[in-house]
């Protein structure tokens, strides 16, 4: 059974008449009763009644009708929702994110998106680097953005965006009044520092041991940038965080940036390397790409 055959059926029950549901249809009148004809056939029923020139509907006849209408009416809502997902007026966008890129970096355009597609349910789910990266191959989410770059046989990464990071200390932190600071004075020094898995302490990581510098001691370990800014604003230690945390606090003064070349690092974008790209997902790539 098809669906043109059940539109077929329908339009002769309707009008009572092969050769009236053939125009209707733009058919020719052979392939009209063809199709009734290979529904009668193929469930061994009888439909229609021939009466003179004219049919009418058997009793088998009048409860398909109904069914039949109810099959074609499902289909077209079907084709409406593919129509409305292709044309990003319904559907659904799953991120997640790494904190700075979460808190910080993606809700100006998660605002430009839903304003531009508001029939799109957009949510963001924050953890670290190791984590996005997960939900990301195990397709939990559609879209993971984190601050390092990544590798895995799963994953497509492209670079967004460009990060500035600080090395920063508290006003009273013995360095915060040196106008020049080298690798070999942080030797020996006291660090704040993120989770393991966090992008950002793997970036902190890799420039000390570039450096040559093996931290004295890491003074707190703690789970968000926020908890890493106030610990050093009070005199933890030293830490590594983006412009996009410490800017304000920078300008205030409670934190000072450490004169010292740092690496750029860059927003990646991380999706599912064989997984089909969405429109949704790929219209939110062209605003990030926007904005960047």
């Amino acid at each position: 059974m098809t669906l043109e055959q059940l539109r077929i059926f329908i339009a002769v029950a309707e009008l009572e008449h092969v050769t009236d549901a053939s125009k209707r249809l733009n058919l020719t009148q052979s392939a009209t009763s063809s199709a009734v004809a290979a529904l009668e056939e193929r469930h061994d029923v009888k439909l229609f009644d021939r009466v003179g020139r004219r049919i009418a509907l058997t009793e088998a006849g009048r409860l398909f009708l109904g069914e039949a209408r109810a099959v074609l009416a499902r289909a077209e809502e079907a084709a409406l929702m593919l129509d409305d997902l292709t044309g990003l007026r319904r559907g659904r966008l799953a991120l997640a994110a790494s904190q700075t890129v979460a808190n910080y970096f993606l809700p100006p355009m998660m605002h430009r998106f839903r304003q531009r597609n508001p029939g799109i349910t957009l949510t963001l789910a924050i953890a670290n680097t190791r984590r996005v990266c997960a939900d990301v191959e195990e397709s939990a989410v559609d879209l993971g953005f984190v601050e390092d770059a990544v590798e895995g046989a799963e994953l497509q990464v492209e670079r967004v965006a460009a990060d500035r990071l600080h090395l920063v200390v508290g006003a009273e932190h013995p360095l915060a009044s040196r106008r020049a600071v080298t690798p070999v004075d942080l030797a020996g020094a006291a660090f704040v520092m993120r989770e393991a898995g966090s992008g950002t302490r793997a970036i902190l990581e890799a420039a000390l041991a570039g450096w040559g510098v093996a931290p004295g001691v890491v003074t707190l370990e703690l789970p968000s940038n926020e908890a890493v800014r106030a610990a050093v604003e009070a005199g933890a230690g030293i830490s590594l965080l983006s412009s996009l945390v410490v800017a304000a606090q920078i300008r205030a003064g409670t934190l000072v940036a450490l004169p010292i070349a740092l690496p750029e690092r860059g927003f990646h974008a991380v999706r599912h390397a064989r997984r089909h790209q969405s429109r949704a997902a790929a219209a939110f790539l062209a605003v990030v790409a926007e904005v960047n």
